[in-house]
């Protein structure tokens, strides 16, 4: 699939078949993450890639909004070092997991990192050093609903395009 009819049929999924994504898999999102667009080069981000079921319930149980958390095959966890723009290139990279799990049929959803009260519990848990920042926790799996990956309705591109000025 390509990249633009990824990004059109992507969703936010919750409910994941019990199916392991094999690890190539794995390291080929991070590797697409990677390659996002980051300020000055700089290229503040690591990764966390969490597999093992008793993690993802863990972190499940910090995030109030990660509840399926503990259903996911996989959790990747996008930090960033501290610096001017770790929240644009964070972001960045998290879009780019997205995109390319959903290209490989991988349903996903973007769980909230920067701010949230339970950032520092699940760094801790994770054994990640002072000085970086959760910016998202990516839930991954196959999912339950074989139609939850399609083009959804969105707004009309006319109503929201403005040629020259506003």
């Amino acid at each position: 699939m390509d990249a633009i009819e990824a990004i059109k049929i992507r969703r936010s999924v919750r409910q994941f078949q019990n199916k392991p994504i094999p690890r190539n898999i794995l390291e080929n999102l991070v590797d697409a993450a990677r390659y996002a667009a980051t300020a000055r080069d700089v290229q503040p981000w690591e990764f966390v890639v969490v597999t093992e079921r008793e993690v993802l319930k863990k972190i499940a149980a910090l995030a109030e909004n990660g509840r399926f958390l503990a259903d996911a095959a996989a959790c990747i966890l996008v930090y960033t070092s501290d610096t001017k723009y770790y929240l644009e290139d964070g972001s960045a990279a998290t879009q780019n997991i997205l995109v390319a799990a959903t290209s490989l049929g991988i349903a996903s959803c973007w769980v909230a990192g920067d701010k949230k009260p339970y950032c520092p519990d699940v760094s801790y848990l994770l054994g990640v050093p002072m000085g970086y920042k959760l910016i998202s926790m990516i839930a991954l799996g196959y999912p339950v609903d074989k139609n939850a990956l399609h083009i959804a309705d969105k707004r009309i591109l006319k109503e929201l395009i403005h040629w020259e000025k506003f």
